[in-house]
């Protein structure tokens, strides 16, 4: 119906993590257990896992990195023990900013094809897309 020269405009998930919208996991990821690559959205990095530079934090953020990969990644288990596809939910304990006790947040984690038609991986919040 449609051919490459019909195309206005594309974004794609390289030019997501390049201008930031996603926050490549890296080799975290992997360690966590994911054999896929694995992206957070930047409200996500921004929530649940980055600080800002003059803020004292009780965690560093490798170790709030870990704790969202390592709850993404049992989610991610127990939907393929299930057989459940597309969205799953999970959740995570996040010290909020400015705070020192953690609160449960909601995220999700969403698996699908990435530029190239590989499967890949997101974290998102509930009402991202």
């Amino acid at each position: 119906m449609f051919e490459q020269g019909d195309v206005i405009h594309a974004y794609s998930r390289a030019d997501a993590l390049k201008d930031g919208v996603l926050v490549d996991a890296g080799a975290m990821a992997r360690e966590a257990g994911f054999k896929v690559p694995v992206a957070l959205t930047a409200e996500v990095w921004a929530t649940c896992v980055g600080w800002s530079p003059n803020e004292k934090a009780p965690q560093d953020e490798d170790g709030r990195l870990w704790d969202v990969l390592g709850m993404a990644s049992l989610a991610a288990r127990a939907a393929a023990r299930r057989s459940q596809t597309g969205r799953v939910a999970f959740e995570v304990y996040v010290v909020p900013r400015g705070g020192r006790r953690p609160r449960l947040t909601a995220l999700a984690l969403v698996l699908g094809p990435g530029d190239q038609g590989e499967c890949v991986a997101t974290v998102l919040m509930p009402d991202e897309d």
